[in-house]
């Protein structure tokens, strides 16, 4: 196609109650196209429109997933500051009380672990049942 033809210079010009603006925003929306005006144009010209499809217990996956992410930086980070503090200390006394304190945040990572492994069962198994 030349350039001279890709240039739209002509308008076309609808006029629109509410409900139907609504309603063609709408469908606009769940597609991929980019502009109102592209996606009027495909629909009128009869082109084909790509529609977005969203699995919903993949989004649910990954909200948690992306949560538990968090969490796990956070506990990764703690357990970074403890082993810094470990090779700073010079008593006896005060590296017993830093690996008590230690014991909590291993115990707090070995659960997530398991929550992030339950997930990806559950995920897995529903995947399985499709």
């Amino acid at each position: 196609m030349s350039d001279t033809n890709k240039v739209r210079k002509i308008w076309l010009t609808i006029r629109l109650n509410d409900e139907e603006q609504k309603r063609l925003h709408a469908l606009y929306k769940v597609t991929t196209c980019k502009a109102l005006s592209e996606y009027a144009r495909d629909i009128l010209l009869q082109q084909p429109v790509i529609i977005n499809y969203r699995n919903q217990s993949a989004d649910e996956f990954l909200a948690e997933m992306s949560q538990l992410i968090t969490e796990l930086n956070a506990i990764g980070r703690n357990f970074n500051q403890a082993v810094k503090r470990l090779h700073t200390l010079d008593h006896l006394t005060d590296f017993k009380t830093s690996i008590l304190l230690n014991e909590s945040g291993k115990q707090l990572l070995f659960k997530k672990v398991e929550e992030i492994q339950n997930h990806i069962k559950q995920m897995h198994e529903q995947w399985l049942q499709k």
